[in-house]
């Protein structure tokens, strides 16, 4: 095999499927958001905040009424 029969099976070793690291990350994420992993989830602290203040509100009213 010739020298350039050799950089060529080789260079087409390395091909890409992306031309652009653009298209790469949209594909990433588009198949990651596929999988549920971009998902959010719920949330329970600015509930617990909320009560806490609340609690602390009633509790100094009641301490100066």
């Amino acid at each position: 095999m010739s020298l350039e029969a050799h950089a060529a099976s080789a260079r087409s070793g390395f091909a890409c499927l992306f031309s652009t690291a653009e298209e790469y990350e949209s594909a990433l994420i588009t198949e990651r958001r596929a999988q549920g992993r971009y998902t959010q989830g719920r949330s329970y602290w600015p509930l617990a905040l909320f009560a806490g203040c609340a609690l602390m509100v009633a509790g100094i009213v009641l301490l100066f009424a």
